[in-house]
């Protein structure tokens, strides 16, 4: 029977750039999405950044540029990274639409009407200089418990202590600088700890299926005790949508970024024709014929599994079918880190020109339905890639190919016994299933090991064959011709059982073998005999120590004055990064700063540069040539055509790639680089003033 399924990820904060922790996420998913529609089921992906919030607000100002502007950017970054790793979103869209926005008004105004909505006066810090409340990690000082200095308003990074801001000593501003004071405002809460709240979930989460048993027992730990009240608004100024009939007061992000799940598929609904009723209505019949998942980082399980399924009960709308929730990564057993080079953007790693499948292969042989933490061990990442990829899968075409191309005109063999020698076809037909149920539990790590005992199996059978010796004695060639024809059967199966984790691979070995997009059902058939493949080219590369170097790299950073870490759920909230004020300057001292718009006429990689991209700039009376360390955010196709600002009068530089003639700008917040561009209608050799 075709399933009707909905799925979501989290929703990635505007603030940021996509890294390889947050691809784990995202991968896990769109492996799961891509097996449900090889299986013949009608399953939809939707996602949307999460775009409000007091740090994209801030952000946007210290850019001179608007919300809109900054998160219409973010959106098309983020985007770029997704498809870059092949995930492949029926609907990637925004929390700040109009389609979001109705639901947030509709579900709050049914929970007032439910009577679980509360309003009542908060104390918090108040920045008197920028007249805005102020987040807990907007506020520095001294922690109360060790003394140590510009310690964030929620926890001491030295000795682990937790506290509220308002308990920290010599307290400042990271906006501002200025003193906060302690100012009273109502804020809007959902009442979580209504009877009516965690008697559904004391029900709801221990519904067979609804979550994994460690999730399960986590909740119920939380369900034995008082469950808290959730503060659902800010105060203006707020990038977000106002509370309807309460001016000045906005919904706080995680009243209205959840519902951006609901906003995303209503847009793909108006676009093509789908019934969103029929996966969101709390109706039993509804319910019965659609399928929704989450799929989440145990980080936010505690909304996820609380919070939110009570908000969408008590406003009459369905709840998940289940929630999975996922480990965080880690980079060689430690956290991801800017001084050691592991904290890696999407954009960088595949600016530096590696495969984005090899990652998707190797967080797919790492995870499983747990929550455990998985390890990104760099060493082990090429190791593996290497050897089960390139000497175990690939190599299976690539052996059988060469024969068949140059002695069998690239055909198969038409004996029809040449799919029943005992070979291991009905076995690896039959792995189909086993393999099935492991997708459909995400049990990955344990289906790829047996595609790989298969791949091993069939190398040795192979081996066995010894065709290279079949093909010298005349009256073996039949042989020959057959056991070849059998290992392109047999790599087509494989093919099949990866497809979900290696979609682009796939493709190219659709091309190469000369058949339609493979489905899951392909498994049990065989190609006909006398069927035509196309010559054999090289399908994927193995992956070299020098490139994991490079880009280990291009990546390092000082740690100094570095944001506190934070994981991709927590990044929601926590500011862009402690902007300190600057030396104060005179404008004679910036106008010895010569600024000129820049055409990149030319832009090329640095041989034996890690960092450093070649620039050709037009500045309209003459060319520079200028050294940039950009290269771990643009490839040099990006960059040609476009205007930039340098600085024209810096004093020339002799490097070893060559001379460096002056510098283009950039800004960054620790999480990636964007080159500065002049509006439309500037010119090359306009001078900034």
């Amino acid at each position: 029977m075709t399933r009707r399924i909905l799925v979501t990820s989290a929703l990635p904060y505007a603030n940021g750039s996509i890294h390889l922790g947050h691809l784990v996420e995202y991968i896990q998913t769109d492996i799961w999405v891509r097996f449900q529609k090889m299986r013949g089921h009608e399953c939809r992906y939707v996602c949307a950044d999460d775009t409000h919030g007091t740090p994209i607000m801030l952000r946007a100002e210290l850019e001179g540029i608007t919300p809109e502007q900054l998160i219409a950017r973010m959106h098309l970054e983020h985007l770029q990274d997704f498809t870059g790793f092949h995930v492949g979103f029926d609907n990637y869209y925004s929390t700040h639409s109009e389609e979001t926005r109705f639901y947030a008004n509709d579900i709050f105004r049914k929970l007032q009407s439910a009577g679980l909505i509360d309003v009542r006066p908060v104390e918090q810090f108040f920045d008197p200089v920028k007249n805005l409340f102020l987040p807990d990690r907007y506020v520095k000082g001294e922690c109360p418990r060790c003394r140590s200095k510009d310690q964030y308003g929620d926890s001491c990074e030295v000795c682990g202590a937790a506290y509220s801001p308002t308990e920290l000593i010599n307290p400042y501003s990271a906006v501002s600088g200025a003193t906060p004071v302690r100012k009273a405002s109502d804020h809007f809460f959902f009442r979580l700890s209504d009877a009516r709240c965690r008697d559904f979930l004391r029900q709801w989460t221990r519904e067979p299926g609804r979550l994994q048993p460690e999730a399960a027992n986590k909740l119920d730990e939380w369900l034995s005790g008082e469950l808290s009240d959730w503060d659902i608004s800010r105060d203006a100024p707020y990038f977000g949508f106002e509370i309807p009939g309460a001016p000045g007061k906005f919904f706080y992000v995680w009243l209205d970024a959840p519902i951006g799940y609901m906003g995303s598929f209503r847009n793909l609904c108006d676009r093509t024709g789908l019934d969103f009723e029929a996966f969101w209505d709390r109706d039993q019949a509804a319910r019965e014929q659609t399928e929704l998942y989450h799929f989440i980082g145990k980080d936010i399980l505690y909304f996820h599994a609380l919070f939110w399924p009570a908000e969408l009960h008590h406003a009459d709308y369905r709840t998940p079918t289940a929630v999975n929730a996922h480990g965080f990564l880690t980079v060689n057993g430690q956290k991801m880190s800017k001084s050691r080079g592991t904290f890696i953007t999407a954009q960088s790693y595949l600016a530096h020109g590696l495969n984005p499948e090899w990652l998707r292969y190797y967080y797919a042989a790492k995870l499983n339905a747990s929550m455990e933490d998985i390890d990104l061990s760099l060493d082990d990442f090429i190791a593996r890639v290497n050897s089960d990829l390139v000497g175990k899968y690939v190599n299976i075409a690539s052996r059988a190919a060469s024969f068949l191309g140059r002695r069998f005109d690239g055909r198969l063999s038409t004996d029809s016994e040449q799919g029943s020698e005992g070979r291991g076809f009905p076995a690896l037909q039959d792995a189909g299933q086993v393999l099935a149920d492991l997708y459909e539990t995400r049990q990955f790590s344990a289906a790829l090991r047996l595609i790989m005992m298969a791949t091993d199996e069939l190398n040795q059978a192979f081996d066995r064959a010894q065709p290279w010796n079949l093909g010298k004695d005349p009256s073996k060639t039949a042989q020959l011709h057959s056991v070849c024809t059998q290992a392109i059967n047999a790599f087509r199966i494989l093919t099949i059982y990866l497809k979900p984790v290696l979609p682009k691979l796939a493709a190219d070995v659709e091309a190469f073998l000369n058949v339609p997009p493979l489905t899951w059902a392909d498994s049990r058939k065989l190609l006909p005999g006398g069927h035509p493949i196309r010559e054999y080219r090289h399908l994927i590369t193995r992956v070299e120590q020098r490139q994991i170097d490079a880009l280990i790299e291009a990546n390092r950073e000082s740690m100094k004055a570095a944001p506190k870490p934070e994981s991709h759920s927590q990044a929601r909230h926590a500011e862009s990064q402690v902007h300190h004020q600057p030396e104060v300057i005179s404008i004679d001292d910036f106008g010895k700063v010569d600024l000129r718009v820049a055409r990149i006429v030319d832009a090329e990689h640095v041989e034996g540069a890690d960092k450093l991209l070649k620039l050709t700039l037009d500045i309209g009376t003459e060319t520079r040539t200028v050294f940039a360390g950009i290269k771990s955010a643009y490839v040099p196709g990006q960059l040609k055509g476009r205007l930039t600002v340098m600085v024209a009068n810096l004093a020339p530089r002799k490097m070893k790639f060559g001379m460096s003639e002056g510098m283009v700008l950039a800004a960054g917040d620790g999480t990636g680089l964007y080159l500065l561009a002049p509006d439309s209608g500037a010119q090359p050799g306009m001078k900034v003033k």
